[in-house]
């Protein structure tokens, strides 16, 4: 996984290719005006998924992993902890093909506070479980890139 904010992306050359049209594609579009949903950038290969919602205590939310794709995390507007932990720490349940979905419960080891500007990339083995409230719950505005792997 890595964690950053875009102010300091030329700390991040080595990011591949894909990873930085989703930038680039953050700076040529207003994301904060764009419709919620699901927005093609490269057919099924790269896409943004733009939603919204009230984060919660963390023991409402559910962990997950992807297989097929990274997910590149971008906060737009409000705070929301995203808690972490490698795949291989947690009980794995059945893998959904067609959602790119891997159920996972257990503990966190860590965690990040995303805030205006902030990511945070994923890779298949980081499971996350998000919209976790800060201190208090927060609506949030996001978009999570999707780049099949």
């Amino acid at each position: 996984m890595i964690f950053g904010n875009v102010r300091n992306l030329h700390e991040y050359p080595f990011l591949e290719q894909a990873v930085q049209a989703c930038f680039e594609y953050a700076k040529t579009h207003d994301l904060r005006a764009m419709e919620k949903g699901s927005h093609p950038i490269q057919g099924d290969d790269l896409f943004v998924n733009l939603v919204e919602y009230t984060t919660t205590d963390a023991d409402k939310r559910f962990w997950e992993a992807h297989r097929q794709y990274l997910d590149l995390h971008f906060m737009l507007q409000g705070e929301e902890q995203i808690d972490l932990n490698f795949i291989e720490n947690l009980e794995q349940g059945e893998f959904v093909p067609k959602d790119d979905f891997l159920p996972l419960q257990g503990e966190k080891n860590s965690q990040v506070v995303l805030r205006e500007g902030d990511f945070l990339l994923c890779f298949p083995h980081d499971a996350h479980r998000t919209a976790v409230a800060v201190q208090q719950p927060c609506a949030i505005r996001k978009a999570i890139f999707k780049i099949k792997i």
